[in-house]
């Protein structure tokens, strides 16, 4: 056989090769059609619905709940513009951000030790880090109540070192919140930070000692940055659930103390003004959303997004 009749032959048998590439190439797409339909229909007609309400207004004449659309936009600013809303919504953020701090300055030494130093004892270690997981949600935050109460280790401590007056105490206060959103959200920041940690290669933090960088030097020029993603990704999933809890508001708290989540809840399921419930659940969404992408943008992480 010549070359040539070789080549023509190699160019018909070709697109023989090719068809199943074709008939193949939707394949990914219909194995991402039930996550894509599982996300339309429990996150997207969710959301849709939901902005549908914040744009109702009471019927006129009609009973308490009864709404109709009516595309009032003016819900959002007169929710802006109300003292009883926005309040707990800033109290919600100071409130979050502080816990997120407290559980990145226990999380972190946490995993660090979990990670350099656990040993063989570090599947245990990360089970009891865990372990709360085991226990509900609100059991966990009733226990607080008695960690927390008047006759507890906490206050006897506090009251030792004077940070507390004799006759005074922790439980119900803006303290005792932060103190059950610390706790319940600590795991989340601990596990990242710990994936991130312990794929460092620790041949990189000897090096910098070779290179004659004291401990905190190395820790801060190697360690840090190697394990930023898992910082990141922890104080996100600490942050934005804490930033919508309401459990800890209404079982440690005063009414002073409330949150938005609780404010959301009272005005959903007691005072049935479901557009005003809408409107200040799109305003914690688009906050959260806004200050996320600030706060990965600024860390340097836009790969996260």
């Amino acid at each position: 056989m010549s070359i040539a009749a070789a080549i023509g032959d190699t160019l018909e048998e070709q697109p023989h090769k090719n068809k199943p590439q074709k008939q193949g190439r939707f394949t990914p797409y219909w194995l991402l059609l039930p996550g894509l339909l599982w996300l339309t229909i429990f996150f997207i007609v969710p959301l849709v619905t939901l902005f549908g309400t914040s744009l109702m207004t009471p019927v006129p004449g009609g009973d308490v709940g009864e709404f109709e659309q009516t595309f009032h936009f003016a819900n959002y600013v007169d929710t802006l513009t109300d003292s009883t809303y926005y309040i707990p919504l800033f109290r919600s953020f100071i409130y979050s951000g502080i816990a997120t701090l407290l559980a990145l300055a226990i999380g972190y030494p946490l995993a660090y030790a979990i990670a350099f130093k656990g040993g063989r004892y570090r599947n245990i270690l990360l089970v009891l880090v865990i372990a709360p997981f085991f226990v509900s949600f609100i059991l966990r935050t009733v226990a607080w109540r008695q960690i927390l109460a008047d006759e507890g280790p906490v206050v006897a401590i506090l009251r030792y070192l004077s940070l507390v007056e004799p006759t005074g105490g922790v439980y119900p206060s803006a303290f005792a919140v932060i103190m059950g959103l610390t706790y319940n959200f600590l795991p989340f920041m601990t596990l990242p930070i710990y994936a991130s940690l312990e794929r460092v290669d620790h041949r990189l933090i000897e090096a910098s000692g070779d290179l004659y960088a004291k401990p905190f030097t190395g820790f801060r020029k190697v360690t840090w940055p190697l394990s930023l993603p898992g910082v990141v990704a922890g104080t996100l999933l600490t942050f934005i659930p804490a930033a919508g809890d309401y459990v800890n508001a209404a079982l440690l708290g005063r009414p002073s103390n409330t949150m938005i989540g609780n404010r959301i809840e009272y005005t959903f399921l007691s005072v049935n003004d479901y557009p005003t419930a809408a409107v200040l659940s799109f305003i914690l969404m688009a906050t959260i959303l806004v200050l996320v992408l600030f706060y990965i943008r600024r860390m340097g992480t836009e790969e996260l997004v």
